[in-house]
């Protein structure tokens, strides 16, 4: 009984933390900083943001193991059926939500909000552990920095790195917007303020 709950609750974590992606993903202000290369490369290629998150997710796993190497440990592996469920819950979540169009600028900003405040839930559940954080914590453990130093390196990073790639595919700046500077900062504040109630 007790393994069911924990499958149940592990689940629950990974579909708010996809959803939350969802929500901040419809209000079009551009996407989470760990969401933000495959959502950018989802507008210019056939495959959708999920699966995307998918092969992103893959790739951080396998850079995991490049920098970990021998303490690289077999529950890491985890991560790869973790990734896959996730990237399939965000496009489940952004079915379910494809007729939300937020038109006004006040009605996008809403739905940031909501969606950074639905993330940071899941992210305080830690109930799952998702390749981006087990990458920052991989880096933390070999160059021993602080983990908040290096979680804000990962994201201004992965932020470059997709408005750099946003300009190369399109010509403009494409899913990279100041949603994606709000959530990087929002998510954390939050995820701490409800820790501390």
């Amino acid at each position: 009984m007790e393994k069911v709950r924990r499958y149940i609750v592990f689940l629950l974590g990974l579909f708010i933390n996809s959803m939350g992606v969802g929500l901040i993903t419809k209000a079009n202000l551009g996407t989470s900083p760990i969401s933000a290369i495959p959502y950018v490369l989802s507008l210019r290629f056939s495959l959708s943001l999920g699966e995307f998150t998918i092969l992103f997710s893959l790739l951080l796993v396998a850079a995991q193991l490049l920098i970990l190497r021998n303490q690289f440990k077999p529950e890491h592996w985890l991560q790869v059926p973790v990734s896959i469920a996730f990237g399939y819950f965000i496009d489940f979540g952004l079915w379910v939500m494809k007729v939300v169009r937020p038109q006004t600028y006040g009605g996008q900003v809403t739905f940031l909000l909501i969606g950074c405040l639905v993330l940071s839930v899941g992210v305080f559940a830690d109930v799952v552990m998702l390749p981006g954080e087990s990458f920052v914590r991989a880096v933390v453990y070999r160059r021993k920095m602080e983990f908040g130093v290096a979680k804000v390196v990962f994201d201004v990073s992965m932020t470059v790195i997709a408005a750099g790639l946003s300009v190369c595919l399109q010509g403009k700046l494409s899913g990279v917007r100041e949603g994606t500077i709000i959530a990087a900062v929002l998510v954390g504040f939050l995820a701490r303020q409800i820790g501390r109630k």
